[in-house]
């Protein structure tokens, strides 16, 4: 946590990225390598569709009481509400870019004698890698959102704390610098990503 009872506007926004950070790459690591198989195997999407049809209209901010119930109002809370806001998101992502490869490319590669593996590195995922970059943009800026809603509840350091705090004692300069710098931070990982 922070050092001292209050945090400079630095800790604010280290700690709040390095949590949009973590549980964003969590939701990657996780969701990657499932989109790709629920994308090359239609039984597979059959079977975690209708999950993913559960967790996907759930906002961030309904898995703050779970998680604090789950895993009290630590980190380890912050990071499982990042990434079950982002996780959804990424997975629909990345079987949509894994659905839109073009079947003429895969269908070119196999009449070559390629095999399931090299399909699999040097067709699929160089056909597929575009659109799930696309999608991943779109996730880390949902991972913002879900980061904001964690820091409502058990923290004293990150942006969405500042914010929170600074709303109940009535101090818009502080909201408003809480929020600029969120753009900010935003702006910068965008760069960074792209």
């Amino acid at each position: 946590t922070a050092s001292g009872p209050n945090p400079s506007l630095f800790e604010h926004i280290a700690w709040c990225s390095l949590r949009i950070v973590l549980g964003f790459m969590l939701s990657i690591v996780v969701a990657l390598p499932l989109g790709i198989a629920m994308g090359l195997f239609p039984r597979l999407r059959a079977l975690v569709n209708p999950m993913i049809s559960f967790l996907r209209p759930l906002p961030s901010i309904s898995w703050v009481p779970l998680a604090m119930i789950w895993l009290g109002a630590g980190e380890l809370q912050k990071l499982a509400i990042v990434f079950m806001g982002s996780f959804a998101a990424a997975l629909i992502y990345t079987i949509e870019a894994t659905i839109k490869v073009d079947p003429n490319l895969i269908r070119a590669a196999q009449n070559l004698g390629i095999g399931s593996h090299q399909l699999l590195s040097r067709v699929l995922l160089p056909a597929a890698l575009p659109n799930i970059l696309s999608g991943m943009k779109v996730v880390l800026a949902i991972a913002w959102t879900c980061v904001i809603s964690a820091e409502i509840v058990g923290t004293q350091v990150g942006l969405g704390s500042l914010i929170w705090t600074s709303k109940e004692t009535s101090h818009t300069a502080a909201v408003l610098v809480g929020m600029a710098c969120i753009s900010s931070v935003v702006l910068v990982m965008d760069a960074l990503f792209d």
